[in-house]
């Protein structure tokens, strides 16, 4: 347990006697390290989003597992990709040990069992042109090694977003991105930078693979679900600009078409 970097000491003693500015101030400080930390994972990074979308051009889809904050940032990237890229609902699938009741309270020992994300994925049918991301902080959760093991027993392929370097989870993965962000200000509290760090990588992966599939044009989110009033504003401001068209007939062309993707292409027929 000592030899792990999210286990080893903070570099700050005494928190209690600190003022609120200088804990504040030590969060801050070392939350400028882990930037530096994730950027180092940027070459495994790109080839592994190379081969998710070219997995993915030809049907597969991505499933993410982690336990507790792990296990929540997956579920909470997967469930994003819908709503900002207009991709379906089970083209990204989050999984958490312990189930959905996870999400909002720790489940006691879910994370310890190594069959359980394989048996989690099951109803969903993994195939070979899947791709599993295994999240774990200490990349030592059995729940996260069982499952990329699994995963690359049937052909899918595996990557692992870790905070450990050399870790078990890491060896389970073919691609390993380590973001090694250092001892966190409250010691082992790993929902502070190494959750920073693992929210960026996901972040990367998704967007950068999102990207790839054509599901942005130019910088802007033309498959957006409207979901609500801002993103009715938001696409109808893309339709004026891409149509010449008033507000209020870019309104109406966008909410008859259901994005700005169709509704600019309506428009150009």
């Amino acid at each position: 347990m000592e030899n792990r970097v999210t286990e080893q000491e903070s570099a700050y003693s005494d928190l209690g006697r600190m003022s609120v500015h200088d804990i504040l101030a030590g969060i801050n400080r070392e939350d400028a390290r882990v930037h530096e930390a994730v950027r180092k994972t940027i070459p495994v990074m790109e080839r592994f989003v190379e081969r998710i979308v070219e997995r993915m051009r030809q049907g597969g889809r991505l499933f993410y597992i982690g336990a507790g904050t792990s296990g929540r940032l997956g579920v909470t990237d997967a469930s994003e990709l819908p709503p900002t890229y207009g991709v379906p609902f089970d083209l990204a699938i989050g999984l958490i040990a312990g189930g959905d009741g996870a999400l909002r309270r720790a489940v006691e020992h879910a994370e310890d069992d190594r069959e359980g994300a394989w048996r989690d994925m099951a109803p969903y049918a993994p195939t070979s042109l899947d791709t599993l991301i295994g999240i774990a902080a200490s990349g030592t959760t059995p729940y996260v090694i069982g499952g990329l093991r699994a995963a690359r027993e049937h052909g899918l392929l595996t990557g692992a977003v870790v905070c450990n370097p050399a870790s078990p989870v890491a060896a389970e993965a073919e691609y390993a991105m380590e973001a090694v962000v250092g001892p966190e200000f409250v010691t082992g509290s790993t929902r502070m930078k190494a959750g920073t760090a693992q929210k960026l990588m996901l972040n990367m992966i998704s967007t950068a693979v999102m990207i790839r599939l054509g599901r942005v044009e130019g910088n802007r989110m033309v498959h957006m679900q409207l979901t609500n009033d801002k993103l009715v504003g938001r696409g109808t401001a893309m339709v004026v600009r891409a149509t010449g068209l008033d507000e209020a007939a870019a309104r109406e062309l966008l909410l008859r078409c259901g994005s700005v993707k169709a509704a600019v292409e309506e428009f150009n027929r």
